[in-house]
């Protein structure tokens, strides 16, 4: 930093009270009042100097003492001291940092080349032109001071010279202490830190300045945003759940982030990422938090969509500012950018190049909403209308399978074991068994959290596959054990029809043996006791498939959970009569009076 010294004699102003004097065997004839403090001094060095002093003593007689006040001086008594110093000739030492206050003060009170030659005003625009302006931190320094003198220092043209000052330096990329000589050793980002120390509004005018030019890419735009956003703006992912988003002693303070904000998301170039997903997204949360105006929130929501498929877990992961909610997590803000993702994925043009681009876009969407749900769904207070509303936002093409939404609903399942039937099966609707891998089909099928409807939806699908992870003995043998959890005997379970259009399937009779006897059933080879029978051809008549319109099969699933209804239903209307409630049933004594035992696979093959 640049200093530069006037004046020769020492300093003798010293302060009594409220009163500054200055150490003369003259006694003082000239008192200057400014806000609260009075200034003892003399007419003879300063009446030469200032022409407003000059103007104000005219009427005045020499002889007698003249007090004036200057109470609206800019930079107040501190600016009016470094005049009233250098006017006798004390030295002062002039820098960026009183180098505004001194320069406007210096304008209002006349130190101009009309009174005296080489005045005040002269000296300090020669150190603002050659010492202040050919400096880095020297100009910012000084734009930072003006803050406090914002009119005077726009009027005086000193915000337009360190504008054009910073911005020059921006643009030509001076070298910097501490790198070498070569242009290419500087980073591109040098300035970002430097300017992020200013007011918002000066640092609208440097953005301005420097995007005019278009000498700069957007992405160097939006790294300087996002610094100054980090300066700035509250970090609201440290910030506890379910805190007053605005305190009452904090308005000033709440509403000057909103202004930073709102000025941030001005700046923000259209060029898609000139600034990251989580740039934007941490912006919507942000507004979120600080209650911006839902122009401005749908505004965020529009640009964070663009780029969703960018974006991590993390940036999801917007803390819930409701305070009558008890859940950690604000769904509902990544819910309004999936649906704005998915009217601007809906508007894209067909082409076949596009739609490849497209289709990865949405997977990735979707492989993200998925994780994120398995994020939320350990959040014991998690509302499952949340959880269920955001896994059915996305169409079908955005999951190329079902394993990560198994998961989440797996973990939910497990975090809320309370829940009951009606919403297991809400939180299951959406899930598609056909697209899960061997791996989470063989978990789910002994996962006793899932409703019975879809472990038997899983069973079939698992043997219309023909997957060789299980054999077509799973199904009977799965369908047992949960017969056995669930209390529902076997001959309800022949009621299930798992079949397509023509054919469905069911529960071959089962030895009749001791109860003791089950586990000696032999599974497998040419003593199988349980096992699949032939397809029934007599599922549905020929002419139901007609029914349905052209190229659209009728709804398997649907069939298979009415159906699951009608045994699930009968068992609680039995359990209800028998005066007993479901927990205290005994499962095998419910399996030994009502599953119908053969005696061999001979009989089972006689039928």
């Amino acid at each position: 930093m640049k200093f530069m010294k006037l004046g020769t004699r020492p300093d003798t102003f010293y302060t009594e009270e409220a009163t500054r004097s200055v150490i003369s065997d003259v006694p003082s004839d000239f008192v200057v009042h400014i806000n609260n403090i009075s200034y003892l001094l003399h007419k003879f060095p300063l009446l030469p100097k200032c022409g407003l002093l000059q103007r104000l003593c005219s009427d005045s007689d020499d002889s007698s003492t003249v007090s004036i006040e200057l109470h609206d001086l800019p930079g107040g008594e501190e600016a009016f001291e470094l005049c009233a110093k250098y006017c006798y000739g004390i030295t002062i030492d002039l820098s960026a940092h009183n180098f505004v206050p001194a320069f406007c003060a210096a304008k209002f009170l006349r130190m101009t080349e009309s009174i005296e030659k080489g005045n005040f005003v002269l000296k300090l625009e020669y150190f603002l032109n050659s010492c202040i302006l050919e400096g880095w931190k020297d100009s910012i320094t000084t734009l930072q001071t003006t803050a406090k003198l914002t009119e005077w220092s726009e009027n005086l043209g000193i915000i337009r010279k360190c504008i054009d000052s910073i911005a020059q330096k921006i643009l030509t990329a001076p070298e910097r202490p501490g790198y070498k000589k070569t242009r290419e050793s500087i980073p591109r980002d040098w300035w970002t830190e430097d300017i992020s120390d200013l007011d918002i509004d000066l640092f609208r005018f440097i953005i301005t300045a420097i995007r005019s030019t278009y000498m700069l890419p957007p992405q160097l735009i939006g790294e300087a945003l996002h610094v100054y956003a980090c300066r700035w703006l509250p970090d609201t992912k440290r910030i506890k759940p379910h805190e007053s988003s605005v305190s009452q002693n904090d308005d000033d303070v709440t509403e000057k982030n909103r202004r930073i904000l709102e000025s941030i998301v001005s700046m923000i170039p259209e060029d898609r990422g000139s600034v990251s997903a989580g740039f934007l997204l941490r912006l919507l949360g942000i507004a979120n938090y600080l209650g911006a105006s839902p122009v401005l929130k749908t505004e965020l929501i529009r640009k964070s969509s663009l780029q969703i498929e960018e974006a991590t877990v993390s940036d999801l992961v917007f803390p819930s500012q409701s305070s009558s909610s008890q859940h950690l997590y604000d769904t509902d803000l990544v819910l309004s950018v999936v649906e704005s993702f998915l009217i601007l994925w809906r508007r894209q043009p067909p082409e076949t190049v596009e739609n490849t681009r497209l289709i990865r876009a949405i997977r990735k969407v979707g492989k993200l909403i998925d994780t994120y749900l398995q994020v939320v769904s350990r959040d014991k207070n998690m509302p499952v209308s949340k959880v269920v509303s955001l896994a059915e936002a996305l169409p079908d093409i955005a999951r190329k399978d079902h394993d990560d939404l198994y998961k989440a609903i797996n973990i939910y399942l497990k975090e809320h074991p309370d829940l009951g039937k009606e919403d297991k099966k809400r939180l299951c609707r959406s899930l598609d068994c056909q697209k899960l891998s061997r791996e989470v089909r063989a978990h789910a099928v002994k996962n006793e959290r899932l409703p019975l409807r879809t472990v038997v939806q899983v069973l079939f699908f698992e043997q219309e596959k023909g997957s060789r992870a299980t054999d077509s003995r799973m199904l009977p043998r799965e369908l047992f054990s949960r017969g056995k959890q669930m209390q529902i005997s076997g001959e309800e379970l022949n009621k299930l029809h798992l079949g397509g259009d023509e054919q469905s399937v069911r529960m071959e009779e089962m030895r009749r043996t001791p109860m003791p006897n089950l586990n000696k059933l032999h599974l497998g080879g040419d003593e199988q006791s349980v096992r699949l029978e032939e397809m029934r051809r007599t599922a549905m008549p020929e002419s139901s498939t007609r029914d349905f319109p052209k190229n659209k099969r009728p709804d398997k699933n649907s069939q298979l959970e009415s159906e699951i209804e009608e045994v699930e239903s009968k068992w609680e209307k039995d359990a209800r009569e028998e005066g007993i409630s479901g927990s205290k049933l005994d499962p095998k004594k419910i399996l030994q009076s009502r599953i119908r035992l053969d005696h061999g696979p001979d009989k089972v093959r006689d039928r």
